[in-house]
C-alpha cells in the first residue's frame, strides 16, 4: 500500500491532482509568511511537492 497512489481512480481528474499538490504549498506558504511558524510550513511545502511529484511527474508508472 503506498502513501499516495498516482493511480487511484480518485486522481483521475486533474483538477483534484492540482488541488492536492497546491493547497498544502500555500498552506505551508501561509505558515512561513503570516503566521511565522517554520516547521509547520517545511512540513506542508514538503507534503504539497511530495503530493506533485507523484501525481504529476511519476503518474502511470
Amino acid at each position: 500500500m503506498k502513501f499516495l497512489d498516482p493511480n487511484d481512480p480518485f486522481f483521475r481528474h486533474a483538477w483534484v491532482r492540482w488541488v492536492t499538490a497546491l493547497l498544502p504549498i500555500g498552506w505551508g506558504l501561509a505558515e512561513f509568511l503570516w503566521i511565522g511558524s517554520p516547521f509547520w510550513g517545511l512540513l506542508f511545502l514538503a507534503a504539497g511537492v511530495y503530493a506533485g511529484w507523484m501525481l504529476f511527474f511519476q503518474r502511470g508508472r
